[in-house]
């Protein structure tokens, strides 16, 4: 099948469907262009590559194009109109309340620093910060310069501290971690799952033990609030806000089919109603509220949307969840993209599954084939274990760059280095702090895993070739 081009309406009808599969991966590939270029993609962690309707959709919306909010023509409001849906899918997709919980940002890591500056003020003189050594950089280092180079200058004392993790297995240490936690925690932040080591932590009981705390915040709840970062949780699994009762959780959409550019922060109202803004300007204002003696903000989301936002950014991502179910539905199910019709929860889980599914697939098959290298080691959860998708590994004699170089020369598209996951690879003792990694998405095919994980074994001349020339450890 021939990839759908400007002139053709979304069709959710696949031409025939392998129904020993979650779906039809071949019709889902024909749907991307970089198929057609013979390229293995697999550094989906880091980013995924858009479908062909995505792309003609911007077109569409750009053709159109105004700015939201205020403006009196009707493409500004035909944009709007756009914009605020968007915000109504996205809350669909992790089962938040309502767009009023939606922040967008430019990443996930912005909006890790939002949570950081809104929160900046009400740390008390002895508090503390936990968080993991599993965590991205974006999930440490903020807290990292809060609490020793921002609040210091205002003479405020506040810990930071670090729960470690299982070397074999890459499990958190849940008993280490409650052993941090105390009555002065105000925040708990963890990673719902690993970009390095693919382990998934158990929510439920962190949120257990950030209850436990005890710490009493300014909006009168004793409890520890908790942000997860759920950058490589949200695109494969099923996420419900409300069900895991996380205050803060965040994700970025390049990580999910969609351009660059947008990421969520997902709070809840009445911490987002209370906490100051980010940033300050332009649309966070309400209407006419500026006079030399006040300024009131604008009403939530638009609060935490200072200036003129990423309108079409914004569009594309929440149209990318609309197409994800469309991709993984059954033949005959109504159309969800470009659509208004609002998402029922079981819709987006059952679409999720699929998708789960069909990625832990292809990561069990990476690990079968993978542990068959002389002289590998592959990081985080043995095989049956959940792992979000994707190996991070290290083949002895070789630097992880050098590999990763050589498996771009036979096609295959991998991811060397520390994937900012720094504190993890430092607690391995891993010189350099780096590996190198293999990630999938939803369009990859067994026939991805098969070749990728051959030219690792060609690569690394564990099936006769020299390996002489890569080793500069």
């Amino acid at each position: 099948m021939n990839p759908v081009n400007s002139a053709d309406r979304w069709s959710v009808y696949p031409p025939s469907v392998n129904l020993e599969s979650e779906f039809d991966i071949d019709w889902i590939r024909s749907q991307f262009d970089f198929v057609n270029t013979g390229r293995i993609v697999t550094n989906n962690a880091a980013s995924t590559q858009a479908p062909l309707p995505i792309l003609h959709l911007t077109r569409e919306v750009l053709r159109d194009y105004e700015n939201v909010h205020r403006g009196q023509s009707q493409a500004s409001q035909s944009t709007t109109m756009r914009f605020e849906l968007a915000y109504d899918t996205i809350a669909a997709w992790i089962n938040a309340p309502s767009r009023r919980n939606i922040v967008t940002y430019r990443n996930t890591t912005e909006a890790h620093n939002a949570v950081m500056y809104s929160l900046m003020t009400e740390f008390r003189d002895g508090d503390n910060v936990v968080t993991t050594m599993l965590e991205h950089n974006s999930n440490y280092v903020p807290w990292y310069a809060l609490t020793e180079e921002i609040l210091p200058r205002f003479g405020r004392r506040v810990e930071r501290r670090l729960a470690r993790f299982d070397p074999v297995t890459g499990a958190l240490d849940l008993h280490h971690l409650t052993s941090l936690v105390d009555e002065r925690t105000k925040l708990v932040c963890c990673t719902g799952a690993s970009n390095f080591l693919g382990t998934k932590p158990p929510l439920d009981i962190v949120r257990a033990i950030a209850d436990a705390s005890g710490y009493v915040q300014p909006t009168g709840e004793r409890r520890s609030l908790m942000l997860v970062d759920a950058a490589q949780l949200v695109p494969s699994t099923y996420t419900d806000v409300q069900a895991l009762d996380v205050d803060y959780l965040s994700f970025s959409f390049h990580k999910m089919l969609a351009p660059f550019g947008v990421g969520v922060l997902y709070g809840k109202e009445h911490l987002l109603d209370h906490s100051l803004p980010f940033l300050f300007g332009g649309d966070m204002i309400a209407e006419g509220q500026v006079s030399p003696d006040l300024v009131e903000y604008n009403e939530l989301p638009w609060k935490y949307a200072a200036g003129t936002p990423n309108i079409v950014g914004v569009v594309q991502s929440a149209q990318t969840l609309r197409l994800m179910i469309d991709l993984t539905a059954d033949p005959g199910e109504a159309s969800f993209f470009r659509s208004e019709r609002p998402i029922p929860a079981h819709v987006v889980r059952r679409s999720m599954e699929r998708i789960g599914r069909h990625t832990h697939g292809l990561t069990a098959r990476a690990l079968d084939r993978l542990s068959a290298v002389p002289g590998i080691t592959i990081y985080g959860p043995p095989i049956g274990v959940v792992r979000s998708p994707l190996v991070a590994f290290n083949v002895e004699g070789w630097n992880p760059l050098d590999l990763a170089t050589e498996l771009d020369s036979r096609g295959v598209e991998a991811r060397a280095g520390c994937h900012c996951a720094t504190l993890a690879h430092h607690s391995l003792g891993l010189d350099p702090p780096a590996s190198c990694r293999l990630s999938f998405a939803l369009y990859n095919s067994t026939d991805d895993v098969d070749r990728a994980c051959a030219a690792v074994l060609d690569a690394t001349g564990r099936d006769g070739g020299s390996v002489s020339r890569s080793l500069r450890l």
